[in-house]
């Protein structure tokens, strides 16, 4: 039995390569997350003393503007609850646990 061979190309690069940020619009928004982090970072932290003992390991989305938070186990479901409850506005998402962060470096 012989092999056949596929004389398809190799494609390599970005999936839309029409669709490329300039520097300028990167740093704009890396400084616009961090500036919402900065901002629910205080309501994170009053929360998360009572919220460890209950929730340890969950998702909570906190939304700056009214300081109002959510509370899921699930990212999928998390995301669900956001697109629901603020439509069109910013959040962050942490983790409740010792530091905030999920996943590791």
């Amino acid at each position: 039995m012989t092999e056949t061979q596929t004389n398809r190309p190799l494609r390599r690069g970005r999936v839309f390569p029409e669709i490329q940020w300039s520097p300028g619009k990167k740093a704009k928004a890396q400084a616009e997350r961090k500036e919402i982090h900065q901002l629910c970072w205080p309501i994170f932290e009053r929360l998360q003393p009572e919220l460890i003992k209950t929730h340890y390991n969950w998702l909570i989305s906190i939304e700056p503007e009214s300081g109002t938070y959510i509370i899921e186990p699930d990212m999928i479901a998390m995301m669900k609850k956001i697109r629901q409850t603020y439509p069109g506005k910013k959040n962050f998402i942490f983790t409740i646990n010792e530091t905030g962060v999920s996943g590791t470096i």
